[in-house]
């Protein structure tokens, strides 16, 4: 009787362990993209909605970064200064705002894993969320001719955008911060082999360069329609990125469960 549970058990091991390696295979084989060059994809995408809302920040709202906060640091410095012309309580606003919502998503995601977990895409889900929001509100609203509503504005878009910066740096794909490219030039021009580095990630930081760019050229097209296009293009990428993280994650997330499920020996 010992015997024949014995074979029962090392049948129904033997069994689980195939379906097992099928079931992972599979999940795999539909997910040939690596989980990292993933993340850095969805991460890039958000790198050029980050340029469109920054144009759209700057050229329609009174000249204001609401990703780029080295801008608005710029801004204020001059606008001190008594420059002319040159906004100081949206660019403060915006800096205030980002922070908060720095610090917030930080809070979030303080205790969660290193990659992507279900923290990270409810924080990036706010993000999409918050952004189609403002979306809305530049439809019904004329927030280019109203002091007040252009300030919520480019606020609450600060504040999203603070979120995503802070979503991305945890997530620690290299080299991208969504936000800023600055360090990204940097980078790719001091590790460069013109001056004696061997140009690690310069594919990475030349796409990143030249999608903030792009999506600036987008953003500032879009005011041609209309304030809410930018912003509402920003949120709809920000909903994908949301949707492919997640995706990936809850299939992670099953193949680790399955992996480490117990086995009924009998």
């Amino acid at each position: 009787m010992s015997r024949l549970n014995t074979i029962r058990g090392l049948t129904l091991s033997f069994v689980y362990d195939a379906f097992n390696t099928m079931t992972e295979g599979n999940i795999v084989k539909r997910s040939s993209v690596p989980t990292e060059r993933l993340h850095l994809w969805l991460m890039l995408a958000l790198t050029f909605s980050t340029g469109m809302i920054d144009a759209v920040g700057f050229l329609g709202l009174d000249r204001v970064f609401t990703g780029n906060m080295t801008g608005n640091v710029v801004l204020l410095g001059m606008g001190f200064a008594g420059a002319a012309d040159l906004p100081i309580l949206r660019p403060a606003l915006a800096l205030a705002f980002f922070m908060v919502g720095a610090a917030l998503a930080g809070r979030v995601l303080r205790r969660a894993p290193e990659g992507w977990t279900g923290r990270t895409s409810l924080t990036l889900l706010a993000v999409a969320l918050g952004t189609a929001a403002l979306a809305v509100y530049t439809v019904f609203v004329d927030v280019a001719a109203q002091e007040v509503h252009g300030s919520i504005t480019t606020s609450g878009l600060a504040l999203v955008m603070g979120v995503q910066a802070a979503a991305a740096k945890r997530l620690k794909v290299a080299e991208i911060t969504t936000v800023v490219v600055t360090s990204t030039i940097t980078g790719l021009a001091s590790d460069s082999r013109l001056a004696g580095g061997k140009s690690p990630f310069w594919a990475r930081r030349a796409a990143a360069i030249a999608l903030i760019l792009i999506g600036a050229l987008a953003g500032a097209a879009s005011l041609n329609i209309g304030l809410w296009l930018g912003i509402a293009v920003s949120a709809a990428l920000s909903s994908l990125v949301t949707i492919l993280g997640h995706t990936r994650h809850r299939k992670e997330k099953r193949v680790r469960q399955a992996s480490v499920s117990p086995v009924y020996a009998g």
